[in-house]
């Protein structure tokens, strides 16, 4: 896995037990993000302000956070999810 890029490829996660995901050969996943409780707090605050970020929002939250802007998209949509099945 190639730390400084955050993918591992499936070959590596197959090797420790882990199913590979499709079944294609080549292809690269995203290794799991492990947010700070500096990182969580900050987002729920926001997210409790803003259920959706435009892109100039998103790239301030993501500067600010030391994320990338993936990151931030990917956990308001998990928190949006699990806000829908809390409802």
């Amino acid at each position: 896995a190639d730390e400084s890029s955050g993918y591992e490829s499936e070959s590596a996660g197959a090797e420790r037990g882990g199913a590979a995901a499709g079944g294609s050969r080549g292809r690269q996943r995203r290794a799991r993000t492990a947010f700070s409780s500096e990182q969580v707090c900050q987002l729920e605050k926001t997210f409790q302000r803003h259920k959706y970020l435009g892109a100039t929002e998103r790239r301030k939250l993501a500067a600010a956070l030391q994320l990338s802007e993936i990151q931030i998209k990917t956990w308001f949509q998990n928190r949006r999810m699990k806000l829908k099945r809390q409802i």
